[in-house]
């Protein structure tokens, strides 16, 4: 059922990137693990910033600041839901493809290692992890794009997961998630690569609360300017892309749309192993006792490389299996349309009341807080739609629309 993967050692389109640091710089690493010390460009837990000071969010020994964040955000429904939502493909019966709930942790991972070896708060660089796609559609980016098509055709604003992930847990949930964690959440969006990460100096709700407005007014455009306020936000941020440049190039093998010999680099899905090690190391090579997070020049040149790779002969023909994408994209819209007529007549027995906005208003009246429904119905409806799982997205439109069961394909273990 699964596949092995054999390692290999070198990538001859990078032959100075080993995965080791130099004697020097190792020397330095293990100095400060050694130690305890965290680096003075660390975010302490002394420095948290949160909306409501709330006894109840009290940092303590056991219980440090961001692992209330942590917590926080791991009990969340839209944390569970990720385990049934698409990392990259769609419709295909194997248990052994990524999903979207095993990729935060693999971020998690190659964040923590990186961050340990610079001296930063592991706590946070977690809950940035944990949280950063809890926004995120069903069927990955294609099921992003579709919903942000039928949004911005009939509101004028934009739809991305990372803008949508903050929402969940600062509105949706209202789970009183420190600004450092929503700021690193916002900040991570992995399409957008840089060499060099400086942190943004923002340091209060205000200004962060402009920055989001900004990101629905504005898109991509707003999106591609943000920069963390935290180291811990910016090693999420390029970790989220290291993670999965070599595992979605597993999956794509796993799931026979590219052969082991069709990449450059001739690495195959061993580029996995090569990638988690070569381009860690070099991030920490490049960045120990700086106040930014940077990488080489051969670093992110092939980092970049194998990005467009990706792109290239996978992501293209593989988001919910191209033959697919048209008549979902349909989808999108004709269930968006059917949930505001919903909504807007009040029918308190439809799904998306019964679903998403009674279970939202209950979890709210915890907090003293309410869900605004009357307020941006179209703003509900994108809530409901990027809340919702693959399978839940398939199953509601299968029940409103006959013709979606000739859509879908049927999938099958056993041929």
């Amino acid at each position: 059922m699964s596949q092995s993967f054999a390692p290999r050692s070198a990538n001859e389109l990078a032959p100075h990137l080993t995965g080791m640091l130099t004697p020097e710089c190792d020397e330095r690493v293990r100095a400060l693990r050694s130690e305890g010390r965290m680096s003075p460009y660390a975010c302490k837990n002394s420095a948290v910033i949160r909306r409501d000071v709330a006894e109840r969010d009290r940092d303590t020994s056991i219980r440090p600041a961001f692992v209330r964040d942590c917590e926080k955000i791991l009990h969340t429904p839209a944390y569970n839901r990720l385990n049934g939502k698409t990392q990259v493909f769609s419709f295909r019966a194997n248990d052994d493809l990524t999903r979207r709930g095993l990729h935060e942790q693999l971020v998690s991972r190659v964040a923590r290692d990186i961050g340990a070896a610079l001296g930063l708060n592991l706590d946070l660089i977690d809950a940035i992890a944990l949280g950063h796609d809890v926004g995120h559609t069903p069927f990955g980016h294609a099921g992003e794009r579709f919903l942000n098509d039928v949004f911005h055709e009939r509101t004028g604003r934009w739809f991305f997961h990372n803008v949508q992930s903050v929402r969940a847990l600062d509105v949706l949930y209202g789970r009183n998630i420190s600004l450092q964690t929503l700021d690193g959440i916002i900040c991570h969006n992995g399409e957008f690569e840089q060499q060099r990460f400086e942190t943004s100096g923002l340091n209060d709700f205000d200004t962060f609360d402009r920055v989001v407005a900004g990101c629905w007014e504005s898109g991509a455009e707003a999106i591609r300017r943000l920069r963390p306020m935290t180291l811990e936000g910016c090693v999420v941020r390029i970790s989220d892309i290291i993670a999965y440049v070599g595992k979605d190039r597993q999956d794509a093998i796993r799931a026979h749309l590219v052969d082991e010999d069709a990449f450059d680099d001739g690495l195959g899905g061993a580029y996995n192993a090569w990638a988690l090690s070569a381009f860690s190391a070099d991030v920490v090579q490049n960045s120990f006792g700086k106040p930014r997070i940077e990488m080489s020049e051969e670093g992110f040149g092939e980092l970049a490389r194998a990005k467009r790779e990706n792109y290239q002969k996978i992501y293209g023909s593989s988001e919910v299996d191209g033959d697919f994408s048209g008549p979902v994209r349909e989808l999108f819209s004709a269930l968006y349309q059917s949930s505001l007529d919903d909504l807007r007549e009040g029918r308190e027995e439809a799904p998306v009341f019964r679903h998403h906005v009674l279970p939202v208003e209950r979890h709210l009246s915890y907090y003293g807080r309410s869900y605004e429904v009357e307020d941006d119905p179209d703003q509900v409806v994108v809530d409901y739609i990027a809340a919702m799982s693959d399978d839940y997205f398939v199953a509601a439109c299968e029940r409103l629309f006959p013709q979606a069961r000739e859509i879908f394909p049927q999938r099958s273990y056993f041929g």
